[in-house]
């Protein structure tokens, strides 16, 4: 019988994730619960219903089969446009063997891939998922494990230990760190962040600014939302942020 995943979107022409016009297939289920996640449909691995106007059911099973027959209908726009497929979530890593068999065959397709991952999983796992990834992004929400924790649920050890690897196998990544208000946003935590990822050898970062688009999904799952009434971050907001990493030989970048 032929393995499933669970997914809860599969996002066609999407323009963000990736060079090109792409297809993002986003796994459902994550090991992190960070305070300010705007997408919390994404968190639990099983489907389940969003009490909204439509009682939408979050999530499906898919095989490999269905998902390649999906994201090849669209090969013609990768090819022209130099995009690909890329794999999101939730978090791809939770579903580690489907991901890698999926990996596989867009390679076999002569498709670009990438994935977008918090990296946290055991090394050897995240090493699996390397030799078929074209472009690798990686969240990084803290420099302080004991405040990666609190926010996040779980401490960063782990992923600085994938991300250094991804690095030292010349793997080509892009490092995303969320700024999220009396979190991470202060000048004092542009240059930690700085100073550790020069340390890693990372070379190219976007900072994420904070925003409130997934509040009400929140209500819709019967969940509270940690971050109610926090204004949303701007462009303008994190110049100063962006400066301050630039001197860290990075180039940086406001998404």
């Amino acid at each position: 019988m032929e393995k499933t995943a669970c997914l809860f979107n599969i996002q066609k022409f999407s323009l963000h994730d990736g060079p090109g016009i792409r297809t993002v297939v986003f796994f459902k289920g994550c090991p992190l619960r960070c305070d300010w996640c705007a997408n919390p449909e994404s968190q639990n691995k099983q489907p389940e219903r969003m009490n909204d106007e439509q009682n939408t059911l979050v999530g499906k099973d898919y095989t490999l089969t269905q998902v390649m027959e999906e994201v090849l209908k669209d090969q013609v726009f990768y090819e022209e446009s130099g995009g690909g497929v890329t794999l999101s979530g939730g978090e791809v890593l939770m579903h580690a063997p489907f991901a890698l068999a999926l990996l596989k065959e867009l390679k076999k397709q002569g498709i670009h891939t990438a994935c977008e991952t918090s990296g946290y999983t055991q090394p050897k796992t995240f090493q699996s998922l390397l030799a078929y990834t074209d472009l690798l992004y990686m969240d990084l929400k803290h420099y302080d494990s004991s405040k990666h924790k609190l926010g996040t649920g779980v401490g960063n050890e782990r992923i600085l230990t994938n991300l250094k690897q991804a690095v030292d196998c010349g793997q080509p990544l892009i490092v995303r760190i969320p700024i999220i208000p009396n979190y991470n946003d202060q000048a004092k935590d542009a240059y930690q962040f700085g100073q550790l990822l020069q340390q890693l050898g990372v070379k190219t970062v976007e900072i994420l600014p904070f925003h409130q688009f997934g509040e009400k999904k929140y209500t819709y799952l019967n969940r509270e939302y940690a971050l109610t009434g926090v204004s949303q971050l701007h462009t303008e907001d994190l110049t100063f942020f962006k400066d301050i990493l630039n001197t860290y030989d990075l180039t940086c970048s406001i998404r």
